[in-house]
C-alpha cells in the first residue's frame, strides 16, 4: 500500500484510492438497497416509513462523516509534513470526541425524531414504522461515528481497502440478518422495521472491532506513540473546525430531503414518497464513482497541501473532474431507459413504478452536478477551506428549494414534477458557485499557478 501521495502519478493514486472506496460504497448502497427491498416486502407503509426516516437518520451520518472527514483531512496534512506525533494525537482525540457525540445523540435524538416525524406530516402505519426504525438506530449511533473516524485514519494513509472490506462483509451479514429479524427466523420474534434497524446496529458493532484492528496493524500506526498522546483541546477544536462544516453541509441534505418530502405530500401522497425512496436508492448506485473520487480528492489534496505542492492539487482537480463527469454521463444514459425496471425491483405497485420512473428520468440531468460539487468541496476541505460547503448546502437544500418548489409546483402548476425540475436547476447553479469559489481559493495559494489554469 502506498502511504505517500505527494509523489508518483496522480492518476495512479486516484485509482488506488477511488476504486476501493467506490466498491465499498457500492456495497454500502446495496446494504441500504436490501433494507429498502425488505421494507417494501413488509408493506408500502414500511417503505414510506424508512423513506421519511432518511433525513433523521442522515443527521447521524452527517455527524459521523464530518468527524471522519475532519480526521482524514488533518491526518493527511500531518502525514504530508511527516508529523507522526500529530497524526496519532488526532486519532486519539477524534475517538474521544466521537464518544461524547454518541452520548449526546442517544440522549437527545429520540425526542427530536418524534418532532420531525410529526412535522413532516406522516401518520398512521407510516409513522409507526419510521419511529420504530429510528429509535432502534439511535442506540447504535456511536458505532457509526467510530467507524468513520477509524476509516479516516486509514484513508489518510491511502488505505480505502479496509473500509471496503468491512462494507462488503456488512452487506452479506445484513442480507442474512434482515430477514432473520423481520420474519422471526431461528426463534427470533418478528420485529418488522425494528429488525431492519437492529441488523444495521449489529453490523456496525462488528465493523468497529474490525477497523480498530486494521488501524492497529496499519503501516504508520505506532501503539506507543498513540498511548503517549494526551487529550488536546487544540486537536478537538481543529477537528471541529474541519468536521462541523461537513456535518452541517450533510445536515442540510437531510433538511433538503425533509423539504422534498413536505412538498411531495403537498402535491401527492405516500405512494410518491415510497417511489422517491426507491428511486433514491437507484440514484445512489449511479453516484458511487463520485463518492470514491471525493475520497481520493480529499486525501491526495491533504497530503500535497501539507507538502506545499499546490501544482499537484491543480492537476488532481482537473483529472478527477474529467473522470467523474464522464462516468456520470454514461450512468445517466444507462438509467434513463431502464428506470421502470429498476424501480420495479423495490416495489411492484404500478403507481410506485410510474412515480419513481418520472423522478429518475428528470433527475438524470443533474447527475454530473453531484460529482463536480463533491470533488470541489473535497479539495476545499483538503486545503482547510471547509466552510464554503455550509453556505452552498444552505443554498442547495433550503434557501433556494423552498421558493423554487413553490414556484414550479404551484405557480407553474407542475405539481411533483416542479420539485424534480427544481432540483436540477438548483444543482447546476450550485456547480457554478463551487467552480468559481474553488478556482479563486486555489489561485490565492499560488497566484502564478492559478493564472496557468
Amino acid at each position: 500500500m502506498t502511504t505517500n501521495l505527494t509523489e508518483g502519478k496522480i492518476i495512479t493514486h486516484i485509482k488506488s484510492i477511488a476504486i476501493p472506496a467506490s466498491v465499498g460504497m457500492l456495497f454500502n448502497t446495496l446494504f441500504n438497497v436490501v433494507d429498502t427491498f425488505y421494507s417494501g416486502k413488509i408493506s408500502t407503509d414500511a417503505l414510506a416509513g424508512l423513506t421519511v426516516s432518511f433525513p433523521i437518520f442522515f443527521i447521524i451520518i452527517a455527524i459521523s462523516v464530518g468527524i471522519g472527514s475532519g480526521t482524514t483531512a488533518l491526518s493527511a496534512i500531518a502525514l504530508g509534513t511527516n508529523d507522526i506525533k500529530t497524526f496519532h494525537k488526532l486519532i486519539r482525540n477524534s475517538l474521544i470526541l466521537g464518544f461524547f457525540l454518541m452520548i449526546i445523540i442517544i440522549l437527545a435524538a429520540p425526542a427530536t425524531s418524534n418532532f420531525l416525524f410529526k412535522l413532516s406530516g406522516v401518520k398512521g402505519e407510516t409513522l409507526i414504522a419510521g419511529t420504530n426504525y429510528m429509535n432502534t438506530l439511535f442506540f447504535g449511533s456511536g458505532f457509526f461515528i467510530f467507524n468513520f473516524i477509524l476509516n479516516g485514519a486509514l484513508t489518510a494513509q491511502g488505505d480505502t481497502k479496509s473500509y471496503r472490506n468491512f462494507l462488503i462483509i456488512g452487506f452479506f451479514l445484513n442480507l442474512i440478518l434482515d430477514p432473520m429479524f423481520i420474519y422471526g427466523w431461528l426463534l427470533f420474534p418478528k420485529l418488522g422495521t425494528i429488525g431492519i434497524a437492529l441488523a444495521t446496529v449489529i453490523v456496525q458493532v462488528i465493523g468497529t472491532i474490525y477497523l480498530l484492528y486494521k488501524v492497529y496493524k496499519s503501516p504508520l500506526f505506532e501503539i506507543l506513540t498513540f498511548k503517549s498522546s494526551t487529550f488536546s483541546m487544540h486537536s478537538i477544536i481543529a477537528l471541529l473546525k474541519q468536521g462541523i462544516p461537513t456535518s452541517l453541509n450533510m445536515a442540510t441534505i437531510a433538511l433538503g430531503v425533509f423539504i422534498i418530502n413536505f412538498f411531495i405530500l403537498r402535491f401527492s401522497d405516500d405512494i410518491t414518497i415510497a417511489a422517491f425512496g426507491a428511486a433514491v436508492r437507484v440514484e445512489q448506485l449511479a453516484l458511487l464513482p463520485a463518492l470514491g473520487l471525493n475520497t481520493a480528492a480529499l486525501t491526495i489534496t491533504g497530503q500535497n497541501f501539507g507538502a506545499k505542492d499546490i501544482e499537484r492539487i491543480y492537476d488532481l482537480r482537473k483529472q478527477t473532474l474529467i473522470i467523474g463527469v464522464g462516468i456520470m454521463v454514461i450512468g445517466a444514459i444507462i438509467i434513463y431507459p431502464l428506470a421502470p425496471w429498476l424501480i420495479g425491483l423495490f416495489n411492484k405497485d404500478p403507481s410506485v413504478i410510474t412515480a419513481g420512473t418520472n423522478y429518475l428520468r428528470i433527475e438524470v440531468f443533474a447527475f454530473p452536478t453531484y460529482v463536480i460539487i463533491g470533488i470541489l468541496l473535497s479539495i476545499m476541505q483538503g486545503i482547510k477551506k471547509p466552510t464554503f460547503a455550509v453556505y452552498l448546502g444552505l443554498y442547495r437544500q433550503i434557501l433556494m428549494p423552498i421558493p423554487l418548489f413553490y414556484f414550479f409546483g404551484i405557480v407553474l402548476d407542475l405539481g411533483v414534477n416542479g420539485i424534480w425540475w427544481g432540483i436540477v436547476f438548483v444543482t447546476w447553479t450550485s456547480v457554478l458557485a463551487a467552480h468559481l469559489y474553488s478556482r479563486k481559493q486555489l489561485k490565492n495559494l499560488v497566484p502564478s499557478l492559478g493564472s496557468l489554469r
